[in-house]
Order: structure tokens, then sequence, then C-alpha cells
């Protein structure tokens, strides 16, 4: 085995160099000390703790939350040539038996465990029989009670340091604000520890928010520009989930459905399918994707508001894990926020916490309503200043036109008064349209001040309007989460004249109609920028590592990543040598995979 952790990192890992804190992370825990680490999803954080494992005496034992993720990283390992194993309910009681003979006798550099079997007396016992090199606890943002994949065994995790006071820990996660980041710390026992916070920017991911109005078919323009790539389709409600994932498969879409009301072996098999087949799209809620090592998912698209940033920067991280370009795509309308609200307000959960959610969504719907560019705003909720443009977003691409609104916001506020601050905006949009309903001719709303008087604009116009006014604070939604408005004390500014009105230039018909073609324009499979003479060497690859995968009964990502083919796309080696230069081809992988790969590049 090497004996630094470049050559570790050069020979075993195939990579040519650290990137950001890598190195001083590596080289802090390999020398005993605890660190803390936040790093984006994609960011390499497992190279953090296991080049540290590969190069102190005894196994490194990793508390993670998931058997998949555990399978896909012992399986990842392995092929690198790194004597890996995992402890979970998939074995049975032989193949468990086995995994503690291995670590007993010192055979393992890396033990994967969950949180719940690791805090038994029997793996307890088992560590305390053998040196262990490290601890590392991933997803360690679970030990929040704030945060969205809140697990209770977390928080019992400070027996490690009690049991083994001189072995080094390392907590990770990708997710963390301040408070959570705080929670971490004290939970853990990690106040001695030594924090490191990479940058929570993903440049390569592209993110466009789009106001919903026709939500399938505006995914399906979405999902053409991504045909044949693997990707996420997020749904709020598992009836929602269902009933996408039959209509995408009627028009040809091969799509899967996860949530937590299906049968477990069918769940698990989509599952599994998804992780080891490319260009299957996965619908589903929340329930899908932690733990999900899968790093070639090009896009991940919301058909709905998600809970809060946290969760949506969690469930767009999952794309472009490779570092290659991907795209996370949300749409949204003012009936999420009403349903999130009425989702907060029926839970059990005392005040302070539902006051905590409805902080959470409201900066999640400020985002989305932004006019700004995406990054920064999505940066500076987790303490971080990004670039004024960061030009890889809807608003920096194409830049909002920007109007005073403020005589607009005055109709729909003054609508909102005279109509007793009790309706939604689907009823409040017909009163200022003018359009003599049923319902507003029973409420004798065809009376009032400002019936009519917002003719000019048509209903989605009026829409985006009152989502606007809602970000901006101007309104509220009712907190028995029945969908009607009320002012708020900035709208009394507004109606008096006082307070100007930023709003986005409402786009009219034909404007939304040219929108939604050149949305859908983009050539098949393009987010890879393959040229079309280039396509034949490029299936040609995608080929020979799935065969190879089938073969040995692991995901073709763990083979080789698509960042890693499309290096051999491009740089075209000629020589083995010129092989193992290309990055993620480690010498046990050269080995492997060589000769067979070489052959499809020099064809």
């Amino acid at each position: 085995m090497p004996s630094s952790a470049a050559e570790i990192l050069h020979s075993v890992f195939g990579y040519a160099a650290f990137r950001g804190e890598q190195g001083a992370i590596i080289e802090h825990v390999a020398d005993g000390g605890d660190a803390l680490v936040l790093m984006p999803t994609g960011g390499g954080k497992s190279l953090c703790y296991q080049i540290p494992a590969l190069l102190r005496e005894g196994t490194a034992v990793v508390v993670s939350p998931l058997i998949a993720l555990m399978q896909d990283q012992v399986a990842a390992l392995r092929q690198l040539g790194v004597a890996a194993a995992f402890l979970n309910s998939s074995l049975d009681a032989r193949a468990q038996r086995e995994v503690e003979q291995d670590f007993a006798s010192g055979r393992l550099k890396l033990l994967y465990v969950a949180p719940e079997r690791l805090l038994t007396e029997r793996c307890l016992d088992l560590l305390s029989g053998a040196p262990v090199a490290l601890f590392a606890i991933d997803e360690a943002h679970c030990v929040s009670q704030w945060g969205h994949d809140f697990r209770p065994e977390y928080r019992e995790l400070t027996i490690l340091h009690e049991r083994f006071p001189a072995v080094p820990r390392i907590a990770l996660t990708a997710t963390a604000d301040g408070p959570t980041r705080r929670e971490i710390v004290e939970r853990l026992a990690l106040g001695a520890a030594r924090q490191f916070v990479s940058s929570f920017d993903r440049p390569n991911i592209r993110y466009h928010v789009v106001e919903k109005h026709d939500a399938r078919r505006q995914l399906q323009a979405f999902l053409s520009r991504h045909e044949g790539e693997s990707g996420i389709v997020y749904c709020l409600s598992r009836r929602k989930v269902d009933e996408t994932t039959g209509w995408l498969a009627e028009r040809g879409i091969v799509a899967l459905p996860y949530h937590a009301g299906m049968e477990a072996g069918e769940r698990a098999a989509n599952q599994q399918r998804f992780i080891a087949e490319d260009g299957i799209v996965m619908v589903a809620t929340i329930a899908f994707g932690m733990g999900i090592d899968k790093p070639d998912v090009r896009f991940v698209a919301h058909l709905d508001l998600p809970k809060s940033m946290e969760g949506y920067y969690q469930e767009t991280g999952r794309a472009g894990r490779d570092g290659l370009p991907a795209e996370a795509w949300l749409c949204y309308g003012l009936g999420d926020l009403v349903l999130l609200n009425r989702f907060i307000d029926g839970s059990e959960a005392g005040e302070e916490r539902k006051r905590v959610e409805r902080n959470k969504l409201e900066a999640l719907l400020g985002y989305a309503e932004d006019a700004a560019c995406r990054r920064r705003r999505l940066l500076a909720y987790f303490g971080e200043t990004g670039p004024e443009r960061c030009g890889n977003c809807d608003n920096c691409l194409q830049p909002p036109d920007l109007i005073d609104g403020s005589v607009i916001a005055q109709k729909a506020l003054s609508c909102v008064y005279r109509t007793g601050q009790r309706f939604g905006a689907g009823h409040l949009i017909d009163v200022l349209r003018g359009e003599a309903t049923e319902r507003v001719a029973r409420l004798g709303h065809e009376g009032i001040s400002t019936f009519g008087v917002g003719a000019d604009l048509d209903a989605q116009q009026w829409r985006s309007v009152f989502r606007q006014l809602v970000a901006a604070g101007l309104l509220a939604t009712d907190e028995e989460g029945y969908g009607s408005l009320r002012l708020t004390t900035a709208s009394r500014g507004v109606l008096r004249g006082e307070t100007q009105v930023p709003l986005r230039r409402p786009a009219d018909r034909a404007e939304r109609r040219a929108s939604r073609r050149k949305s859908s324009s983009r050539q098949p499979g393009a987010s890879l920028d393959i040229a079309p003479h280039e396509t034949i060497r490029w299936d040609a690859l995608r080929e020979l590592r799935t065969r190879l995968a089938r073969e040995q009964g692991v995901p073709p990502y763990v083979i080789f990543h698509d960042a890693a083919l499309l290096a051999m796309l491009r740089e075209r080696p000629q020589t083995l040598a010129e092989f193992g230069a290309i990055s993620g081809v480690g010498a046990r992988k050269l080995e492997r995979y060589g000769e067979a790969f070489l052959a499809v590049l020099t064809e």
C-alpha cells in the first residue's frame, strides 16, 4: 500500500490532485484529529475518510444511514482493490459472521455500519476487540431535530467518543445551515473538532424555476431535453407520484415510481433498476434519494414546491455528482404553498417547530420568486456570498424585465380587502378580471369597486402577481390552510401609495408559447455536449461499461463514471500508459479494464 495520501489518491483512486480542502482534511484526520466537514454533494467527501483509513492502522468504521449507500460504497472500493464490507440487515447470519471475522482478524480497511446496528452491545463489543482506525459519521445532519432527515439514533453516537476516546472522528454532511451545524457539534460532542467548510456552490448545476400552468406538459417538454438520461422527478404526494409515472409511461418514457406507500420489494426493485441502468426517470416523493450514490443523474425536477431550502438543496444536489453539466428544474404554483402550509398547520408538532417550518418555507418561496441570480440567493441562505450573476441559472441567462408594479399591487391588495380577506387567488382573479361567475354573482362581488379593474391581465399573469406579493410579504396565506389570502402589516404602505413594488413584467400568452417552444428545442442527450460524430463511440463505451457491470452485479458507474468515459472520448488514449493517465483510472482499474476500453477507443 502506498505510504502517502497523494500516492494513494493517484494509484488507488486514479486522481492527480486533491480538490479544495481535501488534502488538509485528510492530513488532519490521518494524524488523529477530529473534524467536521461540510462539503457539497459531489465534492469528494468520501475520500476525506477513505484515504485516512488506508493510512492509519486498523479498520475505519463508517456510520451510514442507508443500505443502498453502503452497498455502493463497498462495491466501488472493492473495484479499487480495497478490502471493504458492510454490516446491515441485507446479510444473512452466515454472511454477517464472515464480515465480523474479517473485521476481528484485521482483514478489512473499511467497515460500513448503520447507526442502529452500531449502537447494539454486540457491535460495540466487536469494535472493542480489534484496532479501529477512525470513525466516520456520514450524513451528520441527521442528528438535527430541525432537519429534513432527522434520525434519532444519530444523537446516541456520542457513545463512540465515550468508549473510544483515542479514536479520531470525522462527521460529514452536504446540508447544514448555521443552526444545524451548531447542533451537530453539540450532539456529537465535537466541540474540539476542527471545522472544514467548503463552498456550497455546485457550479455545474443549472437552476431553473417555471410558473405552473400545465405541469405534466411542462414536465414532458423538460424531459425532451434529457432523452436517454437518468433523472429524478419529485412530487409532493404518493398519489401524484403514481399518476405522473403512469402518464409518462404512456408517452414512452421509462419512468418508475418510488414512495413509502409501495410494497417494500417493489420499491427496492425500482431503486435497484435506477441505480443499475441508464436512462431511468425515477418519479418519487422525498422518501427517495438520501444515500443514492449514482453520479450520472443529469437532472432533478420538482413538480411541486419543496418544504425548505435545505431539502431543495439536498434534492437538487443529487444531480451532477460527477461534476458534469446537470439541471435542477422547479415547477410551482401558489397552490403548492397553500398545501404545504396546510401540512404544517395540521401536524402534531409544537408551535416552535411549526414556526421554524413556516420560516423555512417562506425562504424557499422567496428563492422561487426572486428575479436576481438564483445561485446567489441559494448560497446566501447557507451564509455564503455568491457572485452577482452566476451565468448558469434562468435569471442570469434570461434576466426578467422588472416594472413598477405598484398600481397592479394596489389593485390586488384592494381586491383582497374588499372581498373580506377570505378568498383564494382563483376567486380574486375572477373579480379582478370582471368574470361574472356564479360564485362572483352569488357573493355580490360584481358590485365592489375592484370588479373588472384588472381585465388588462390574463389569469396566469395575475397568478404570477399574487405569488410575487406573497413572496414579498405583502400577502399571507391563512393559517387554517384553506388557501385564502389576507393582508399583512406591510400592505398598508402599498395601499397608501407610500411603498413602491417592483414586479416581473407579466409575460403574455404569445411570449409564454414562444418560451415553451424555445425551452424544448434543445437536442436530446445534449447535456454532455456529445457531438453527432461522437455518439457511436460514446454509446459503445457505455455499452461496454454496462456489460461489465452486469457481469459483476454492480452499478455501471462503479466501473467508471461518465466523467471518465467523457475524458476517454475526448482524449482518445492509444496505449495503456495513456489510458492510465485518465482521471478516475487507478492501478487496479487499468489492470482490469484498460485493454477492453482501448479496443473500443481504437476501433
